[in-house]
């Protein structure tokens, strides 16, 4: 593969300035087209990165026509636009579901009207169980492209989820180290809650692992570590060497004590591909009655991949990985980091 054009909906983020951070220099993409809604963003983007490479292409993925003037000419798709704040999805749903649910539609929908050769959708742990607005969108968000796959020859549609984004966009990490430094109250929903914890780099090497083997209707996981947010405001604490207040608040609007990467029937019939899960699609069609007799007792034997079953890391651990964080090493330890990397 070289010189192809990708696009990146949703690409002013976090994951896409690390999508452009990893691509730009090579060879593999000719042009990278950002699509989003937000022009201060792709300003701010186009005046720091300052590449012809990068081309931008402002609408909404709720609008088709507007997807379908960045689709022309793309080779291969990274969906990443969607409504991600949990309390903010919980209170306006139907706008989750049209940017989520329908919006995603519009993209694979465009992608195949194109001749997109592929479409890499990025969903969350939050669509595992889902008990909030948030991840029952992105839930939806999943079947839908599962379905488009199954009847898509020319594209290929798979899927990623992965867990909370260290120190990204609208994450606590950024959160908690601005009231250390300005000596307010960290605010906890609960000191035992537990979340998976991955790095940006980590999260776009998912979606190349995916790139790179997904078939129709994949879905890829990424094994990852965990700790609770009390030890995250620990460990942050201990990084910007100053002690202030940790005030319990409770829990917000949907959120879970624990994060799933993996549901139990999923982990049925995931294939282990070391540092990732591969779940296949259910290609079975609409003629139930055939499958009835194909029930497993093996189901009550397996355990859904959680962040409370997962590998369990401590202050101390959970520091050491901090420290690594481009955000961290700029803002807190007043190291000299490129802005593209932040």
């Amino acid at each position: 593969m070289i010189n192809k054009v990708l696009l990146v909906t949703g690409g002013t983020g976090s994951f896409g300035n690390a999508v452009v951070k990893k691509f730009l220099p090579t060879k593999y993409f000719s042009e990278i087209r950002i699509f989003s809604r937000d022009e201060k963003k792709q300003d701010d983007m186009r005046n720091q990165i300052n590449s012809p490479k990068l081309k931008f292409y402002i609408g909404d993925v709720r609008d088709k026509t507007s997807v379908d003037r960045a689709m022309k000419g793309v080779d291969y798709v990274f969906h990443a636009a969607a409504l991600k704040q949990v309390p903010s999805c919980e209170f306006f749903p139907l706008e989750a579901t049209k940017t989520n649910v329908l919006g995603t539609q519009n993209v694979i929908d465009s992608a195949a009207a194109h001749g997109v050769k592929k479409v890499i959708c990025l969903s969350t742990d939050k669509a595992a169980y889902p008990i909030n607005a948030m991840g029952i969108s992105k839930a939806l968000m999943e079947k839908v492209a599962i379905a488009a796959a199954r009847d898509l020859t020319e594209t290929t549609v798979c899927l990623t989820r992965y867990g909370n984004v260290m120190a990204s966009r609208g994450s606590v990490i950024p959160l908690f180290v601005n009231q250390i430094n300005q000596g307010l109250p960290i605010t906890i929903t609960d000191p035992n809650m537990t979340r998976f914890l991955m790095s940006l780099d980590e999260a776009v090497e998912l979606v190349l692992f995916a790139f790179e083997n997904g078939r129709p209707g994949d879905l890829f996981v990424n094994k990852a570590p965990a700790g609770t947010i009390g030890d995250l405001a620990e460990a942050l604490q201990r990084i910007c060497n100053k002690r202030t207040e940790v005030r319990i608040i409770g829990t917000r609007h949907g959120e879970k004590l624990y994060e799933t990467l993996c549901t139990r029937e999923e982990m049925m019939k995931a294939e282990d591909m070391g540092d990732f899960y591969r779940i296949p699609a259910d290609n079975r069609d609409l003629n139930y009655a055939q499958y009835f007799s194909e029930g497993t007792a093996a189901l009550s034997d397996v355990q859904d991949y959680h962040s409370h079953n997962t590998q369990q890391l401590d202050a101390v651990a959970m520091e050491k990985l901090l420290r690594g964080l481009p955000f961290i090493r700029k803002e807190v330890l007043g190291e000299a980091v490129d802005a593209f990397l932040v």
